[in-house]
């Protein structure tokens, strides 16, 4: 097993320690800059909705992951920032700026949602969102003026320093810069002083709270900071759609985002990306299932959430790490072979027992 020795201060706050890790991190970057050397253009298309799938789930990651606060209902953020993001382009306002102002609306309207659930845990807290999301799709489909109500709304294309954006590589690549530049941002906030009260509020309130830290208001950044990412996350997202409805940002869009965090690994930047990988292509997989199941299952209404649903369970219950632990664990395999032992990813619990009486 591989030892590092520790030689200068800046070891601790380094974002990749392991020699090993910067080359994966680093071929990964390389592959997906050469990417539309590869791909088709449709092929380009699905990978630039991939990125916004990660990009959202990133954002999913910060509250659920880092801060523990479980959300049914965070389409209701995608859906904001994408129609936001068409309402100030109509008017005028360039795209940087307006996927800018799009993340901020749907952050402030995250921020009143974590003022008011502050208090709400587990289950509470999940319905508590999932009201909400209900409320979003219902005011965007009423709001007629604004929204185009269920006759749905055309986006405008990208523009940007004047010139339009067109071609599949050009929309992956502005899309693979914003992605790259939240990952570096949630990097950061993870190692910062907030990010650490998050993952503090999530495994304790109560040593949290012991501490000096300020559970509500540690709660309420931990919702705009997501909700802005998720944000800026639609206003990309809406691109890709070029029309927009208010079903579209329904219930099994959240249920999909949720779905990507507890696949890829909650509490980690890599499992929202390999979350993300797996959602954007599960639902081509569901449609080769159809083609094998008998007819009567495979046209059955509500078969694809259910398959979600089913996946979130499994995954819980037999692997609650999901795919990137799965990897952390074969990794030490392969480092420790063949002094390793399974006991050594035993599931801890995390809080202490004062945590759980509320």
């Amino acid at each position: 097993m591989r030892t590092l020795f520790k030689t200068s201060y800046g070891f601790d706050i380094d974002h990749l320690v392991d020699p090993g890790e910067r080359i994966r991190v680093g071929l990964l970057i390389a592959g997906a800059l050469a990417l539309p050397l590869v791909l088709s253009g449709y092929a380009l298309s699905e990978m630039a909705m991939f990125l916004c799938y990660a990009l959202a789930g990133l954002g999913l990651m910060v509250l659920t992951g880092f801060s523990g606060q479980v959300s049914f209902g965070h389409a209701a953020f995608l859906g904001l920032g994408a129609y936001a993001q068409v309402w100030f382009l109509q008017r005028g306002v360039p795209f940087l700026v307006a996927l800018v102002l799009a993340g901020l609306i749907a952050g402030v309207m995250g921020a009143a949602v974590g003022r008011a659930a502050s208090k709400m845990h587990g289950f509470y807290l999940a319905i508590a969102t999932l009201a909400f999301a209900i409320l979003v799709e219902t005011v965007i489909g009423a709001a007629v003026p604004l929204t185009g109500g269920h006759m749905g709304v055309s986006v405008p294309p990208i523009t940007l320093f004047g010139y339009e954006v067109q071609g599949g590589w050009q929309t992956y690549y502005l899309y693979l810069a914003v992605l790259l530049f939240f990952v570096w941002g949630v990097a950061n906030l993870k190692r910062a002083p907030t990010g650490r009260a998050m993952v503090a509020v999530r495994d304790s309130e109560t040593s949290a709270q012991s501490l000096g830290v300020n559970i509500a208001r540690t709660k309420i950044t931990a919702f705009f900071a997501s909700a802005f990412i998720t944000g800026v996350a639609g206003g990309l997202m809406a691109h890709q759609l070029y029309y927009l409805s208010p079903e579209t940002f329904g219930l099994g869009e959240s249920l999909k985002l949720l779905l990507m965090i507890v696949v890829g690994g909650l509490g980690t930047i890599s499992g929202a990306i390999i979350g993300a990988v797996f959602v954007t292509f599960l639902p081509n997989a569901i449609e080769i299932l159809r083609m094998v199941l008998p007819s009567g299952i495979a046209h059955q209404v509500g078969l694809e959430p259910f398959l979600f649903g089913a996946i979130i369970a499994g995954f819980i219950i037999f692997e609650p790490d999901g795919l990137y632990g799965r990897w952390r664990k074969f990794r030490l395999f392969l480092e420790t072979y063949p002094y390793y032992k399974r006991a050594t990813f035993t599931r801890q619990k995390r809080y202490l027992k004062t945590g759980r009486f509320r």
